[in-house]
């Protein structure tokens, strides 16, 4: 069933380099991802910027029975040099007091509160979950402010964008890589096991940032849709006309090239998904989520599932058939599951990214 669907779809190949070469073995992956990388920063995402020769986090405050005792709540500043200029931004860490080398989760957020309705830090300290987050406006101002301000105003080439110039999803990926950084120069957690995670446009950055950056373990995308994790041709709701003229500070200019001209693109989102193998992915989705449409979000872990198996790795491990309420798919290196409900980052949804991260915790 699922295959057929997918044929219909007429995708770009994941294990075929773009002169139509076919790929062969794991050198030739590592170069196809590669190019896979280059093509999402010249056509989607923009231009990845440099990193930084140094990352310094100061902490600025810190309590030590946070939460009835549960936790060591830290405030700190992390600085660092973009473009010979400094640049800093707020992070907040909570370290689980019960547990010996937690797992860490980047939690890249809307807001600076803490907790706030999508982050349930009680709750997932009780679960013995490290968590570091920081609020993406102190990156880049989620806004048409022609790139003036924070990171985007350090990296501004001039009035006029280049076709492939940085959108904000990349740097606030970006910005993700530079708490990674930070949390290398750190003994009190488990470094095998850094998660990156995100909610609706910001679980397409945790997606992209998981592409860029290695060192991340876990990927975690909450109703990503549109531009992360959905397949866009052929899907229902969002489409690149919709999102590039809401948002095209979110993305390189050349995106706009694929207005109403979707089957064109030379790439669709299991790219995305791919660059990112072998390491894990879980996808959270919602049935009412049509914007996003939960049907593509899950045929994209479908269609990446090919080269996590060229790669040995069990991949998507799933019926064939398309998702279905309270279905919860984590046996393989990419999860998926579908509640009911609505757009939102839900504590069923961080339950379960939690559940999948226990089950395939990386150990030595």
């Amino acid at each position: 069933m699922l295959r057929e669907i997918i044929e219909k779809l007429n995708l770009p190949k994941l294990l075929e380099f773009s002169d139509g070469s076919p790929v062969k073995s794991i050198g030739d992956w590592q170069k196809r991802r590669k190019e896979i990388l280059e093509l999402l920063c010249e056509e989607e995402y923009g231009v990845r910027p440099v990193d930084p020769s140094f990352v310094v986090g100061t902490i600025n405050e810190e309590n030590v029975n946070a939460y009835a005792g549960k936790a060591i709540e830290q405030s700190l500043t992390l600085s660092m040099e973009v473009n010979n200029k400094s640049f800093s931004f707020p992070l907040k860490i909570f370290i689980p007091k019960l547990v010996d080398n937690p797992m860490m989760i980047v939690y890249i957020a809307f807001r600076p509160n803490v907790p706030d309705r999508y982050l349930p830090i009680e709750e997932i300290i009780d679960n013995g979950f490290a968590v570091a987050t920081f609020c993406y406006n102190d990156i880049a101002a989620d806004k048409e402010d022609y790139f003036t301000g924070g990171l985007a105003g350090i990296l501004k080439k001039g009035d006029q964008r280049p076709p492939n110039d940085t959108g904000k999803i990349m740097m606030w990926a970006w910005a993700a890589s530079r708490v990674m950084d930070y949390l290398q120069t750190r003994n009190d957690i488990d470094h095998k096991n850094i998660a990156v995670m995100g909610h609706s446009r910001l679980g397409k950055t945790a997606l992209v940032a998981a592409a860029y950056d290695e060192r991340f373990a876990f990927s975690f995308p909450n109703d990503s849709g549109c531009s992360g994790d959905a397949i866009t041709r052929g899907k229902e709701g969002e489409h690149v006309v919709d999102i590039t003229e809401r948002f095209p500070f979110w993305f390189c200019p050349n995106y706009k090239k694929y207005v109403n001209r979707e089957d064109e693109m030379p790439f669709d989102q299991h790219f995305l998904v791919a660059a990112i193998a072998p390491r894990f992915v879980c996808a959270g989705t919602a049935v009412e989520d049509k914007w996003a449409d939960p049907n593509h979000q899950y045929l994209c872990y479908v269609v990446a599932d090919e080269v996590y198996k060229f790669l040995g790795k069990e991949g998507f491990i799933h019926p064939d058939r398309l998702p279905q309420i309270d279905d919860i798919f984590h046996e393989g290196t990419l999860g998926f599951h579908m509640r009911s409900g609505k757009h939102f980052h839900s504590r069923y949804d961080w339950q379960r990214f939690m559940d999948f991260m226990r089950k395939h915790r990386i150990s030595g």
